[in-house]
């Protein structure tokens, strides 16, 4: 049944751009009110065009389910052409006309940690306002849990993030963890051991989304002791680690950044540590291909040529 529709959907009548450009939107978004905000047309409309294509296809292609718009099987088989098919044609009439930032009014949305929007985001805006000065940026909470979700949809453009997505993305940051404590903890003033690092009173750092790695390495090294703290945030550590009594296993430009402002000692981990990598992913959906390519270039670049502000972190002392 579902290649037959395939079939019909090929070689039969021609298919109106605009109804496959409405079916990939109601795709990525699951509604018909986000498709149809998405498109700058009214809910009706979409509701129209659907019932067009669906007629051709022969089949129902979405189902309401709650309040959002569950593909069928054939909607899933249809999606990954029928994507490609409007991406390279918005690619082809974006070489005829092209996207000029410095007239551009889009919004473009962005996903940061609160480190990312510590360590990067100034140079982000400054960078996107002088190429893009009419354009708004909006950056979004980033939550790991969701944010695989809000990129399919649509609903932001880019995001940051070392967790493992399935979507296009590139590596703009690789650094090694170094283990940061104190001045005044007893193993500042030497390097460390493994049976130090083993017994020492450790800090963890529950939004780190590279710490499964940190995680990892723990168990084969063995014998580690249980962290008697963990916080929520990176922003927390420096005035728990100048107390003098843990240590924490972190990010190489956290550590040296913090270092250099306060009485914080930094020293190489006793065992090996796979590097933290972060990544910059970009939504799949076909909307504005000639934006999304210049501000995920554009991000990307300053991302990668940034050290990051991370020193600009406030300690109480």
């Amino acid at each position: 049944m579902i290649e037959q529709a395939v079939l019909t959907v090929r070689e039969g009548a021609v298919v109106d751009l605009n109804l496959v450009r409405v079916f990939t939107t109601v795709y990525e978004s699951r509604s018909l009110t986000a498709a149809a905000r998405r498109l700058f047309v009214t809910q009706p409309a979409v509701s129209q065009a659907l019932g067009r294509l669906r007629r051709q296809c022969d089949d129902a292609l979405f189902e309401r389910v709650g309040s959002g718009m569950q593909p069928t099987p054939l909607a899933d088989t249809l999606y990954p052409e029928f994507r490609d098919a409007v991406s390279r044609i918005d690619r082809a009439l974006g070489a005829v006309h092209g996207f000029d930032p410095a007239t551009s009014e889009r919004a473009f949305r962005i996903a940061l940690s609160e480190l990312g929007e510590i360590g990067w985001l100034a140079a982000i805006a400054r960078v996107v306002g002088a190429r893009a000065p009419r354009a708004r940026l909006e950056v979004v909470p980033l939550d790991n849990d969701t944010v695989g979700d809000e990129l399919a949809r649509g609903a932001i453009d880019l995001a940051v993030t070392s967790a493992a997505l399935d979507h296009g993305h590139r590596l703009v940051k690789r650094e090694r963890y170094l283990v940061a404590m104190g001045r005044s903890h007893p193993l500042a003033a030497a390097a460390l051991t493994v049976d130090d690092y083993r017994a020492a009173r450790r800090v963890w750092v529950t939004s780190d989304s590279s710490a499964r790695h940190l995680a990892a390495a723990h168990r084969r090294l063995g014998g580690v002791t249980a962290a008697v703290l963990s916080v929520q945030h990176f922003v927390s550590l420096p005035d728990v680690l100048m107390a003098g009594e843990c240590i924490a296993t972190i990010p190489e430009t956290l550590a040296r950044g913090w270092a250099e402002n306060w009485p914080i000692a930094v020293h190489d981990a006793p065992f090996a540590v796979p590097d933290a990598e972060l990544h910059l992913y970009r939504r799949p959906t076909t909307q504005h291909l000639g934006a999304l390519d210049w501000f995920a270039a554009t991000v990307g670049d300053v991302i990668s040529a940034t050290p990051g502000r991370f020193a600009a972190i406030h300690a109480s002392r």
